[in-house]
């Protein structure tokens, strides 16, 4: 359960209403009123928990909920007496369902009001601000920025000349933005930076910097994580599709693009000019080389390393980055060659 001290909830709901929320087949009492969601572990008779993994049998076993979202397959490890909320997607509900109770936690989901800029916020007398914005204090707006309607920047993040904040975005605390087009509900997390010039340099006996001339481009509903860096284009933007998710400690080049709905998890690189296609996961710590094309689909392991274009709709792990099937045969070869080693050690 959330501390009411960080947290605002909503409710209580109805459980019915929660069900038909995510069109849930509901086994139990609709009139069943749900005054939050929790744990398995820490929930209690009017709380909505959710089990999606037999390795929390345990939990569900001695849970106290009210209600647990579950698979239909699963419906039958749920304890008598207990409301089912059978989806496919147990924690694609669950989601939908905490979003309900903690509006205020989803970027553009306040009502819009009167914008709020508290003291100690600077605002060129020239930036357009849209309704119901909220700047906090430390916070600075420079020449010639468009914030949207409903937009919260949060204290002494900064946004540069001319940059653009679709509607219902959120800029955490500290963050810069430079050179950059945010689209509609984005979340940029503490920390981020955001539009910065490329590293980029003619080499010789003096490295020369070369002029970073494009822009980042931010599509709608991106999140980016804290301390993560997005630099500008050199020439074209670098841009991050619809939807895409952004760990923490990311550090994408100049001239990248990612496409729609992509998922890059924490100490990730992306080097210049790389491309990553539609719904690809890169995991924790992949290094990606410049100028390569990453296709649609592709699924990448923790820390590998992607040295050539890799076609989509395939997984791929290792270093240098091969189908997943003959990445774990090398696995496999090396941990019996380390045995065979041993043996002879012995003997």
């Amino acid at each position: 359960m959330a501390d009411p001290r960080f947290f605002n909830r909503s409710g209580p709901f109805r459980l019915g209403q929660l069900a038909g929320l995510v069109q849930a087949e509901l086994i139990g009492d609709p009139d069943l009123l749900i005054q939050d969601v929790a744990s398995l572990a820490a929930a209690g008779p009017a709380d909505l928990a959710f089990f999606d993994h037999r390795r929390y049998q345990a939990d569900l076993a001695a849970t106290a909920a009210g209600a647990v979202v579950c698979k239909p397959a699963m419906a039958e490890h749920v304890p008598a007496g207990k409301a089912r909320v059978l989806v496919r997607d147990p924690q694609l509900a669950m989601a939908t369902i905490a979003a309900t109770f903690y509006p205020d936690e989803v970027p553009g989901g306040a009502a819009l009001g009167e914008t709020w800029i508290q003291a100690g916020a600077h605002v060129a007398s020239d930036a357009k601000l849209g309704q119901g914005v909220e700047i906090a204090a430390g916070a600075v707006v420079q020449s010639g920025a468009e914030i949207g309607d409903g937009v919260r920047i949060e204290a002494a993040a900064v946004v540069g000349r001319n940059v653009r904040i679709g509607a219902g975005s959120r800029i955490g605390a500290g963050a810069s933005l430079t050179h950059c087009l945010v689209g509609e509900r984005v979340l940029i997390h503490p920390g981020a930076r955001i539009g910065q010039d490329g590293f980029g340099f003619a080499m010789g006996a003096v490295h020369c910097k070369v002029p970073q001339l494009g822009r980042v481009v931010i599509e709608d509903d991106v999140e980016i994580g804290a301390n993560s860096t997005i630099d500008r284009g050199s020439g074209s933007d670098t841009v991050i599709g619809r939807g895409s998710k952004i760990d923490n400690l990311v550090m994408i080049a100049h001239n990248v693009r990612i496409g729609a709905h992509c998922i890059v998890v924490a100490q990730s690189g992306i080097s210049g000019s790389a491309s990553v296609g539609d719904h690809s996961v890169l995991a924790a710590q992949v290094g990606v080389t410049g100028h390569l094309s990453i296709g649609p689909r592709v699924q990448l392991a923790a820390r590998s390393a992607v040295i050539e274009d890799l076609p989509g709709d395939a997984v791929y792990g290792g270093a240098p980055a091969v189908p997943v099937g003959e990445w774990r045969r090398q696995i496999a070869t090396i941990r019996m060659l380390g045995r065979r080693k041993k043996k002879g050690d012995a003997g």
